[in-house]
């Protein structure tokens, strides 16, 4: 059987870029004609990734273990119909997966754009989008839609649940300025399901730090208790106690405070290392009623939002406070 000669070293680094995928035009152009392609095929040490790229990583996309698995395929999703298409910019939820943009569906297709919208016809699973001008920016060595064009592109076709967390995340991040929402409103107009796509974009949040606290707000809006706060500081004697992702002021001027474990900040050993102390500290004051969940525990009938509503109507119920909503809630 004849040896394999090395693959250039600058097309690995060029796959490690591009999440492990290259076009055949880029191994052109690093010397790696059609018939070696098939070699490196044809002995598993590269994948076919329909007509016009390859996939470095000879382990199908299911089987690969990695902290970043999720992020990873939708980012690799994108890729794939840049190199799939040369000369397109990535557009929708593929543009908001290399933005970093959190709370996209595990699974998204990739899909490009022509600049002023020409028609064609998609090939290798990507999908080719018209939605004539659109601002974009450069990405690397692609171009790819801003945030507001990128979410107005998106928000119509996600689930209520992944659309705000998708807008609250590009707020959370410093993605969309202090006009942002009102651009991706303007850009929505005459858009199929625009009216859908602004009422979820006004129930995005910029101080949810996960699309888990996301979706353990809007359960605690969808049963009647919105939360007074996201993110809410507490203090006593002037010194800092702790923070919550998710607080009611009781009428006993107590407070029910929520947290969601393992994700965002609460993820990392470090993290979790410090939550007991901090724990111990609010409990200590004898004015925090603490309810911790898992992000799975939405998923179970009621999710979050039916225990918290519970809880908050054994407790007496709550009464929103007029301080404002960023300021330390003093516990003094």
């Amino acid at each position: 059987m004849r040896s394999l000669t090395a693959v250039p070293q600058m097309l690995h680094d060029l796959a490690a870029r591009q999440e492990g995928l290259v076009s055949v035009r880029q191994c052109y152009a690093a010397g790696i004609d059609r018939r070696r392609i098939g070699r490196l095929v044809d002995r598993g040490v590269w994948r076919r990734e329909g007509g016009r790229v390859v996939d470095t990583d000879p382990a199908p996309p299911a089987t690969r273990v990695r902290d970043d698995y999720f992020d990873h395929l939708r980012r690799r999703s994108a890729v794939k119909g840049l190199l799939v298409w040369p000369g397109t910019a990535a557009v929708g939820c593929a543009a908001l997966a290399l933005h970093g943009v959190a709370g996209l569906p595990r699974r998204i297709d990739p899909e490009v754009s022509f600049p002023r919208g020409t028609r064609h016809q998609g090939r290798d699973g990507v999908l080719v989008r018209q939605y004539g001008n659109f601002g974009s920016q450069v990405h690397g060595s692609w171009r790819i839609a801003k945030v507001e064009c990128a979410l107005a592109q998106a928000l119509p076709g996600l689930s209520r649940d992944d659309a705000v967390a998708v807008v609250s995340s590009a707020l959370n991040k410093g993605l969309l300025g202090t006009t942002g929402r009102a651009d991706v409103e303007r850009l929505l107009r005459g858009r199929r399901g625009s009216v859908e796509a602004v009422r979820r974009l006004g129930l995005s949040d910029g101080g949810d730090e996960s699309p888990a606290e996301t979706r353990t707000r809007l359960s605690c809006i969808d049963h009647g208790v919105p939360p007074d706060r996201v993110q809410v500081e507490f203090r006593e004697n002037g010194t800092f106690l702790g923070r919550c992702d998710l607080g009611w002021r009781l009428r006993d001027g107590r407070w029910l405070v929520v947290e969601v474990d393992g994700v965002g900040p609460h993820s990392t050993p470090e993290a979790l290392v410090k939550d007991a102390p901090r724990q111990n500290r609010l409990l200590a004051t004898g004015k925090i009623v603490l309810l911790r969940f898992k992000p799975a525990d939405n998923d179970l009938p009621g999710g979050i939002g039916a225990v918290v509503a519970a809880r908050l109507k054994h407790l007496g119920g709550h009464s929103p406070e007029p301080a404002p909503r960023l300021s330390p809630v003093h516990l003094d």
